[in-house]
């Protein structure tokens, strides 16, 4: 049970990362004309990075890449814990960061009666590709689909042991 377990969290961490990058194209397509933000200039792509979080591995994973074992002191510690509960499976926790492309990302396009043209007649437009981002958003909702199967599935396989 402990698998079936296991691979929801695993989903559950992928539903997570896929609505973040969902959402983060949704943004960079509805601002792909804006010229002006906040913090000045054109706004700017941004993305997402997955990866694992150190910060929080488990620590038994610690312990053994440290070259540590742990001791029993009593020989019923842990009795009558299943040994793929003692062993545990480790899933790794993942996080996803928005990082923002930098200041000089942009692209200039020459429209002289723009209101934010320079003197020259130059916009400068976020460096944002609609297909880019729209491809992206199709594979993250593809992605996001999996992971809802996949939690499906197993909880089907969970409903199905029980009744055994």
């Amino acid at each position: 049970m402990s698998g079936i377990l296991s691979a929801i969290q695993i989903a559950s961490q992928g539903l997570s990362v896929q609505r973040a990058k969902m959402n983060i194209a949704a943004k960079n397509l509805a601002n792909v004309e804006t010229t002006e933000t906040p913090e000045g200039g054109p706004y700017r792509r941004e993305r997402v990075v997955v990866k694992e979080d150190k910060a929080n591995t488990s620590f038994s994973t610690i312990m053994k890449k440290a070259g540590a074992s742990l001791r029993r002191t009593n020989p019923r510690h842990l009795q009558g814990v299943s040994l793929s509960m003692k062993k545990g499976i480790e899933i790794p926790a993942v996080t996803s960061n928005e990082v923002v492309d930098p200041p000089d990302s942009y692209r200039l396009v020459y429209d002289p009666t723009h209101p934010d043209a320079d003197e020259e007649g130059y916009v400068k437009m976020p460096d944002i590709e609609i297909v880019d981002e729209m491809v992206d958003m199709m594979a993250a909702s593809r992605a996001y689909e999996a992971n809802t199967i996949a939690i499906s599935s197993a909880k089907e396989m969970a409903k199905n042991a029980l009744d055994i």
